[in-house]
C-alpha cells in the first residue's frame, strides 16, 4: 500500500484549530457578560445535546476519523444518522459546544473564540468537500440535500 503524504495545507488548518482550542480554554476573565440565569442554563443544554450529536458522529465514523481534512484512503461516504442533519457534525458540535460553554460562563470573549472557530470550520470544510467531491461522485447529490452546519 503507497502512503499518501498529508499535504500542508491540512497541517495548517489542524494547527489554526489547535490554536484557537488552546485560546478558547485560555483561563482569562476578560469581557464578561451578564446573561440571565435561565440563559447560561441553556448554554449547559445546548453543550449537552452538541456533545451527544458529536458523540454519535464519532461513532460513525469510528476507525476513519482524522483530524485532517483530506478523507481517508480506507473511507466511505456517510450519509445517515448525525451525517444525514449535517455534512460536517463534529465541527457543527464542536461550534456548538464552544458557543453552548460560552453562554454558560457568560463570557464574550468565548463567544469570540467561537466565531473565530466558526470561521475556520467553514474554510477547512469548503477545502474538505472540494477533496470529498473528487472522491465519490455521489457527493454533489448528498451535498443538496444537506446543510454544511445546522
Amino acid at each position: 500500500m503507497v502512503n499518501k503524504k498529508t499535504p500542508f495545507k491540512d497541517y495548517a488548518f489542524v494547527t489554526v484549530q489547535i490554536l484557537i482550542f488552546i485560546a478558547y480554554f485560555l483561563p482569562l476573565r476578560l469581557l464578561n457578560i451578564q446573561l440571565p440565569e435561565w440563559l447560561c442554563y441553556s448554554g449547559l443544554v445546548l453543550l449537552g445535546f452538541s456533545i451527544l450529536f458529536g458523540g454519535i458522529a464519532l461513532l460513525q465514523l469510528n476507525t476513519k476519523l482524522s483530524p485532517f481534512p483530506s478523507p481517508v484512503a480506507s473511507g466511505k461516504l456517510i450519509t445517515k444518522g448525525a451525517y444525514r442533519i449535517s455534512r460536517h457534525p463534529i465541527y457543527t458540535a464542536l461550534i456548538f459546544s464552544g458557543f453552548g460553554y460560552a453562554i454558560y460562563s457568560s463570557s464574550l470573549y468565548k463567544i469570540l473564540i467561537t466565531g473565530i472557530l466558526l470561521i475556520l470550520f467553514y474554510y477547512k470544510s469548503v477545502y474538505e468537500e472540494r477533496l470529498l467531491n473528487h472522491k465519490f461522485p455521489e457527493y454533489q447529490d448528498y451535498k443538496k440535500r444537506t446543510r454544511r452546519f445546522i
